[in-house]
């Protein structure tokens, strides 16, 4: 019999038409707190700059408030886009999240911008194009840097320089690499990390970019094995037509992504429903592409997918973005669209935590 994959939730903290940064984040926090009560096993915040529609720019402070409001639930990110900050910051940061919920914190780490080449170049005033280059070093040092040892600065004069995340560590972050490329897979594998290939983001490339992670894995201490899960974008409804609609402002926005629209907050499902004819074939045509890679449906055919799904790629778990969005008469500081995707899957699949 195939067992049912457990459930995590990646979070981009969306942002609806009229409703404020504010109202955003306090439906993520409450989404969050349900996450943790009904047992899924992690939850992650993005990090995505400059965009009307996505309030997650910075993880380590969505997790500090996603801890105080939770108790069994793993936080973190998904991810961390690594060349826009310095190492020794983001280590700090985890270590510090670890140290107010230890034995609850991963730092997911990636390479992407996670926005455009004015914000990118913004963000890395401090730093230079070199940053990304030296991305595998930088992915080895935040990993010794929260380790109980530290890490040790060697002068080229001689001797060497301790430097340690937190001063006293008992329990660390777990460090996974985030990636939708054959690179991030194969760097993956070369350290000795767990690895979670961005399905939700992009499709291409997921067999070969596991089989490069598998079979390519050298054993690390801290992972004698190789790890890995899925992203999906998933919405689940009580019926059919429901769901539909709800995936509509989400299907509009990657459509506005991929022609190169102007971006605006998240549409509501009756404002999406009345601009049906605003985009073009090719508008239509990513749209459609984009929902045959979604799991959209009533909660039995959707848990159905997703356990075929997580059973043919040979992982034990699936992170879901939950994309369902908003009828106007919903309230600004809930995403109950969002919600009902986790319970209706809670009460479907038993998830193990």
């Amino acid at each position: 019999m195939t067992s049912a994959p457990a459930l995590s939730v990646l979070d981009l903290v969306p942002v609806r038409s009229g409703q404020t940064s504010a109202q955003a984040v306090a439906a993520s926090l409450a989404l969050v707190a349900r996450a943790d009560d009904l047992g899924f096993r992690r939850y992650w915040f993005a990090e995505h700059h400059n965009m009307p529609a996505v309030a997650s720019t910075t993880p380590p402070v969505l997790a500090a408030a996603a801890a105080a409001r939770t108790s069994r639930i793993r936080l973190g990110s998904g991810g961390v886009m690594l060349p826009n900050h310095s190492p020794l910051v983001v280590a700090e940061q985890f270590a510090a999240l670890e140290a107010l919920a230890p034995g609850r914190i991963d730092l997911g780490i990636g390479r992407a911008p996670g926005s455009d080449p004015v914000i990118t170049q913004l963000l890395r005033q401090s730093g230079t194009t070199s940053d990304v280059e030296r991305f595998p070093d930088h992915v080895r040092d935040i990993v010794s840097l929260v380790s109980p040892d530290g890490a040790a600065v060697r002068f080229t004069s001689g001797g060497t320089y301790d430097v340690h995340a937190t001063p006293a560590a008992s329990t660390v972050p777990e460090v996974w690499l985030l990636g939708s490329s054959d690179y991030s897979a194969q760097l993956a594998a070369a350290v000795g990390l767990p690895y979670v290939f961005a399905n939700h983001f992009s499709g291409q490339g997921l067999e070969r970019a596991l089989d490069l992670y598998r079979t390519g894995y050298q054993p690390s201490e801290a992972h004698p094995e190789p790890r890995t899960f899925l992203t999906a974008n998933v919405l689940a409804a009580p019926t059919s037509e429901e769901a539909e609609e709800r995936a509509l402002p989400n299907l509009r926005m990657t459509a506005r992504l991929r022609t190169n629209r102007p971006l605006v907050p998240l549409e509501t499902v009756e404002q999406s429903i009345a601009g049906a004819a605003d985009f073009d074939g090719l508008g239509d045509s990513f749209m459609a592409s984009a929902r045959a890679n979604w799991f959209v449906g009533t909660p039995a055919a959707v848990a159905g997918e997703l356990t075929a799904f997580a059973t043919a790629h040979g992982v034990d778990e699936i992170m879901i973005s939950p994309i369902a969005g908003s009828y106007d008469s919903e309230p600004m500081d809930a995403s109950p669209g969002r919600a009902q995707t986790l319970e209706l899957l809670a009460a479907e699949l038993p998830l193990a935590g």
